[in-house]
């Protein structure tokens, strides 16, 4: 797979989300920009690749915590760049007591950072000297957009489509619907017909026809019991934390769960598991799937094989 050479994709695994970096003749950006704990690391990628030339823009697909949690430090180092967030997050980013609690709702953190301008669906951006389309692809975040280069069939698709599934449906946790919107997403997909998918998580791929095949069988089967969403979502948020934190003592997963927003809305609407007896099925599950391992009195992150 041959990407243009103005093009540099950093594969980041799970905690942070992928970063495009764009190397253009006159200009610079980055698209997405980790989790905040790998801040240091994404400004030294940044700069490592970038040499003596400036940064002069950030473009964030949505407003997760892993996609945008390195914008704070490399405003602070390039400050002349100019930060892009989509048009529905732009006027809360620059109130950030409003953007705050969506961060908390997951139970993750995010620096604060400012937004200088706005990303609308349509809007044609040039990065590493070509085009881009901006497209509205709502489902795992309501607000997220995939960028699209047609000349040569390239799609930054974020979490809308990995090359195995796609992000958790995360406004259904609360009963705010999702599904059909993956769904219109993953269509909107299909009639691009990309050649090469870069997606927020995992490798760059081109066996895009695969991928959505598996994306469309994963969101039936979420559709036909949305307590599978709900259960999932409970499952990836614990485990995000653990890739944070590395190690959670097993007495502080009850309150460490009931804590956090999204997984209250979801075990209420879906589950109606006590505090103890959620901590309980969510440590077993992710458990018996290898995701960690139980050590003396610590749950301890486990590290997928690849």
């Amino acid at each position: 797979m041959k990407l243009p050479d103005s093009m540099r994709v950093l594969e980041r695994g799970w905690l942070s989300s992928n970063n495009v970096l764009f190397i253009g003749k006159t200009r610079t950006a980055i698209v997405d920009t980790g989790y905040c704990t790998h801040a240091e690391q994404t400004l030294a990628l940044v700069r490592h690749l970038l040499k003596d030339r400036p940064l002069d823009a950030i473009y964030n697909t949505h407003l997760h915590s892993d996609h945008c949690g390195g914008n704070r430090i490399l405003q602070m180092h390039y400050p002349q760049l100019c930060t892009h967030v989509p048009v529905a997050e732009f006027d809360r980013v620059n109130d950030w007591e409003r953007m705050a609690p969506t961060f908390a709702a997951t139970g993750q953190r995010c620096e604060p950072f400012h937004a200088d301008a706005a990303i609308s669906p349509g809007d044609v951006i040039e990065l590493g000297d070509l085009s881009w389309e901006a497209l509205s692809a709502p489902g795992h975040h309501p607000y997220s957009l995939l960028l699209h280069n047609q000349k040569h069939g390239i799609l930054i698709s974020a979490d809308a489509l990995w090359e195995k599934g796609f992000g958790v449906v995360f406004p259904a946790l609360d009963g705010w619907g999702g599904f059909q919107e993956t769904r219109a997403t993953l269509d909107m997909i299909d009639d691009l017909q990309p050649q090469v998918v870069i997606p927020g998580h995992g490798k760059p791929f081109t066996e895009v026809k695969a991928a959505l095949k598996e994306a469309y069988s994963r969101i039936g089967y979420l559709e036909a019991d949305p307590v599978r969403n709900a259960q999932n979502g409970i499952k990836v948020l614990l485990k995000f934390l653990l890739m944070e934190r590395q190690k959670i003592r097993l007495t502080e997963v009850p309150a460490l769960l009931a804590s956090i927003p999204l997984v209250t809305a979801a075990n209420r609407r879906y589950l109606n598991f006590g505090v103890i007896h959620l901590a309980h099925w969510a440590i077993t599950q992710l458990r018996r799937a290898g995701a960690l391992a139980v050590e003396e009195q610590f749950i301890v992150n486990v590290e997928a094989s690849r």
